[in-house]
């Protein structure tokens, strides 16, 4: 199922910057505020509409991943 929101309420990825000087769980905390939703943001004009697979890796892991210095 896709989401249908116009590039205009999505927030653009390359406006997001966390400080990693912070904790771990603070940057993602931040990342998550700034994002607003994770599986649905846009770079440029590109809308990205993220799925994760059932038997794959959490999303938190992910976020993990995308915060860890």
């Amino acid at each position: 199922m896709f989401i249908t929101t116009n590039n205009h309420e999505l927030v653009d990825i390359r406006d997001v910057h966390v400080d990693n000087n912070l904790p771990q769980n603070e940057r993602i905390n931040e990342f998550s505020k700034q994002i607003k939703d994770p599986c649905h943001y846009k770079c440029g004009n590109i809308k990205i509409n993220a799925k994760f697979a059932n038997n794959g890796v959490s999303i938190e892991k992910c976020f993990q991943s995308l915060v860890s210095s």
